[in-house]
C-alpha cells in the first residue's frame, strides 16, 4: 500500500519526495525513481486519487497548437505580420490565416494590421524548430482595440481562468471590464480607469496567491468589499 508525503495544493521543492509505492502515478513535473515519487521543480502539488501531478510556479512559456495568445504586432512582412508573444519565441500571423479578401504582393498590410496593435489569435502550427504561424479564423478571434496589456506568469494563468472558467466570469461581473487572457501570460483588459485599477489589483493578488487553496472564496470576498455588490 502506497503513502502520499505530501498534501493536496501544498508548495513543494526540487527534489522533494512526494509519495512512497508503485500505486501512483507521476505527471507534470513529478516523476519516479524506483518505488519512490518526487518534483523535478519548485511547485504546487496536485493529488487525484492515484494521479500525482506537480504544476511549476515559475518558467518561460511553451507555445502549443491549439493555444489562445494575446500577441503585439512587432514587424510587418512580405506575407504576413510577425507577433510579439512576450516570450523567447515569436510568431508569424500569415495573409491567408488573417483575413478574408485576396491582397497583392507587395500591398501595403498596414491597412489590416499595424505595428502596436494588439491581437488575440490561436496557435495553428508549431514546428520542432519553434516556428509559429497563428491564426485568426475561428469563433472569438480578433483585433483588440484600445484597452492595455498586464503580463501574467504564464504558469499561472488557469487560476485566472478558474474551474469551469469561474474566476474570469466572475472578474467580468465584478468589474464590467473586457478581458482576453492569452496562454502566453498577456492579458488584455479594457473598461473604466477605475475597473482597471480594481482589476489589475485583483490580478495581482491572484499571481500571489495562486499556490493557496480557497483563493475563488477570497477574491469574491475582496471584489464585493471594493465593489459595494453581491457576487452570486
Amino acid at each position: 500500500m502506497g503513502v502520499v508525503k505530501v498534501k493536496d495544493k501544498e508548495i513543494v521543492i526540487p527534489g522533494q519526495l512526494l509519495a512512497e509505492g508503485m500505486d501512483f502515478v507521476p505527471t507534470g513535473d513529478a516523476y519516479r525513481e524506483d518505488d519512490k515519487v518526487y518534483s523535478k521543480r519548485l511547485g504546487l502539488v496536485e493529488i487525484n486519487k492515484r494521479v500525482i501531478k506537480v504544476i511549476p510556479l515559475s518558467g518561460s512559456y511553451v507555445p502549443r497548437e491549439g493555444d489562445t495568445v494575446v500577441g503585439v504586432v512587432s514587424d510587418i512582412l512580405v506575407s504576413g505580420w510577425r507577433v510579439d508573444l512576450g516570450g523567447a519565441y515569436s510568431a508569424v500571423l500569415p495573409i491567408k490565416d488573417a483575413v478574408n479578401e485576396f491582397i497583392k504582393r507587395g500591398e501595403d498590410l498596414t491597412k489590416y494590421f499595424d505595428i502596436g496593435d494588439v491581437l488575440f489569435a490561436k496557435i495553428s502550427r508549431v514546428t520542432s524548430q519553434m516556428l509559429i504561424d497563428l491564426t485568426l479564423r475561428d469563433k472569438g478571434l480578433t483585433k483588440l482595440v484600445g484597452g492595455r496589456i498586464i503580463k501574467f506568469p504564464p504558469v499561472k494563468v488557469p487560476r485566472i481562468i478558474g474551474k469551469n472558467a469561474s474566476m474570469i466570469t466572475m472578474l467580468k461581473k465584478a468589474t464590467q471590464c473586457k478581458i482576453y487572457v492569452g496562454k502566453n501570460g498577456y492579458i488584455w483588459i479594457d473598461g473604466k480607469p477605475n475597473q482597471e485599477l480594481l482589476l489589475t489589483k485583483v490580478i495581482k493578488k491572484i499571481d500571489e496567491e495562486a499556490h493557496t487553496s480557497g483563493l475563488t472564496d477570497r477574491v469574491k470576498e475582496f471584489l464585493e468589499k471594493e465593489t459595494g455588490q453581491k457576487l452570486g
